[in-house]
């Protein structure tokens, strides 16, 4: 095998639930091997973080060194970063471009790139054969497939997410687009797998390794024919000028040099008719459709699901195969005020109605609600011996004793100096975190976040837990919490509005403004 086969990433399905069909839920471990013999394990069914502009929203480089037990994988947007020519991160140099510049310890993090933001399904214009539109913060801009695969080379991230020609008008797309998309995606695909090097001597020279792990949006839409020829094409062997493009390889098929598979469920939705309340045929559609791109691919390598919206979506997908998920929603939780508060398995079923997810710190209710932000987790300065600890740095803060670092004079090269720990100190309360709401202060929604981000990651603990130890037991336990908690997330609507409420107040004449919207003066 060639250099430029081997791949930075390898994937072990530890175990499979007892069930006689490929989509079943298993437990995997994600192992990217560093250069050097360094490596970092990741358990699966896992998270990823999700990054604007290069950064976790309301993170800062010290709250994120907090995080790194919850954050080991974060996505980075590059769509941002087109604005400039050449993008800013292209000129840093070094082992680990990506990385450096944008302030994630190789160490401990892992970072993927991807062209275009997953969640964003805003009408964009038609894409041609040569390039994939763009949103940055000055307008649209054309990325090709060749720019594409240069910046993956020069900034070198953990993981690749291939570019994929996926429509962003109107649906419904015809025969015509349909078979235009699938044709370019494999295309695109090709030619970022072509050996690559800057100075190659000879046409007979070894070409470089390839630096990243390379992951595949499976394209196709809502069309199941359009997916299923598109996983085929994968497994095509190669021929003619497609041969000759990837020689020296050692690829026979697209899907040789593919570590993995995506499914982004946000224009996957929007291709979709809406649904009717109560109607489950859109999940149902989706189920098949995903399983149809995957049915034609082998099951050992990773699939990473974007766009999920809720733990009951997560639960299900997990329970067809799915491996690894991003956090949007629980990060857009943070931004509307609103905190988490579930857990898997449950412990204690409600008895008087289903629970919600989480609570609205907008609302009133919490202007003197001492308690900690979950009443699912204990926080670690008061164990419990029923109820298990969140060691976030809401709930449970701890006073560095020695000085934060974040500029170029960081000791051997760390993020943060952790030379020594206080004890851990009380938790920050619901009503404080509701003052800093209603005042506007930043660090709310920082510690929100943060507290977010790790009740998301126990209940992937939880998941991974009960597929060890009793997997005939997974489908009951998702059923219970399908019953204990609501899946409709009313607080995060009712959070939604009273946040436009109070982003209107803002500015001159603000604590007027908000007396007027809470009934006026009492005199």
């Amino acid at each position: 095998m060639s250099a430029s086969t081997a791949s930075p990433i390898s994937f072990t399905i530890n175990h499979t639930a007892p069930k006689a069909t490929r989509f079943a839920p298993r437990l995997g471990k994600l192992t990217f091997q560093r250069q050097k013999g360094q490596r970092l394990d990741l358990q699966t069914p896992g998270m990823l973080a999700m990054t604007s502009r290069g950064v976790v929203p309301h993170l800062s480089r010290d709250y994120y060194a907090q995080c790194e037990r919850t954050l080991r994988w974060t996505n980075v947007v590059f769509e941002s970063f087109l604005e400039q020519n050449p993008p800013v991160p292209t000129l840093q140099k070094g082992e680990h471009p990506l990385h450096t510049f944008l302030g994630f310890n190789p160490n401990t993090t892992v970072l993927s790139m991807t062209a275009r933001d997953p969640h964003d399904a805003r009408e964009m214009p038609t894409n041609g054969n040569a390039h994939v539109c763009a949103h940055t913060l000055r307008g649209v801009r054309k990325l090709s497939p060749e720019d594409w695969r240069s910046y993956a080379h020069s900034t070198k991230p953990d993981v690749l997410i291939a570019l994929s020609d996926t429509p962003f008008t109107d649906p419904p797309y015809s025969q015509k687009r349909l078979t235009k998309s699938i044709e370019r995606s494999a295309a695109w695909l090709l030619n970022i797998l072509r050996p690559f090097s800057s100075s190659l001597p000879s046409p007979s020279a070894t070409p470089d390794p390839k630096p990243f792990a390379l992951f595949v949006p499976l394209a196709g839409t809502s069309s199941t024919g359009a997916r299923r020829a598109f996983s085929e094409s994968l497994r095509e062997p190669l021929y003619g000028p497609e041969a000759d493009a990837l020689k020296g390889t050692g690829y026979t098929c697209l899907d040789d040099g593919i570590d993995g598979y995506t499914v982004d469920m946000v224009p996957l939705r929007a291709s979709l008719p809406a649904p009717s309340n109560g109607d489950l045929k859109q999940e149902e559609t989706i189920k098949e459709l995903v399983q149809t791109s995957l049915k034609p691919l082998p099951s050992s390598k990773p699939l990473l699901i974007t766009g999920a919206s809720t733990p009951h979506e997560i639960l299900r997908l997990v329970s067809d195969g799915g491996d690894v998920f991003d956090s949007k929603w629980a990060q857009r939780c943070a931004d509307l005020g609103v905190t988490l508060d579930f857990e898997f398995p449950v412990r204690n079923e409600s008895t008087d109605g289903k629970k919600q997810l989480g609570h609205n710190i907008y609302s009133t209710d919490y202007t003197h609600d001492f308690s900690p932000l979950s009443s699912s987790f204990a926080p670690a300065s008061s164990p419990s011996d029923t109820v298990p600890t969140c060691f976030c740095p809401t709930c449970s803060p701890v006073k560095p004793t020695s000085r934060l670092y974040h500029g170029v004079d960081r000791p051997q090269d760390s993020l943060v100096e952790d030379s020594g720990r206080g004890e851990h100190e009380k938790p920050y309360t619901r009503a404080y975190i509701h003052h800093l709401l209603h005042t506007h202060e930043m660090g709310a929604h920082a510690l929100l976040a943060m507290h977010n981000l790790a009740v998301l990651e126990a209940f992937f603990e939880g998941v991974r837990s009960v597929l060890a130890s009793s997997p005939s037991t997974f489908e009951d336990e998702v059923a219970r919490f399908a019953e204990t908690y609501d899946e409709e997330f009313g607080v995060l609507k009712e959070a939604g509005d009273m946040w436009l409420g109070v982003e209107k107040a803002r500015g001159k004449g603000r604590l007027a403004r908000e007396k007027e919207a809470a009934g006026g003066d009492d005199e």
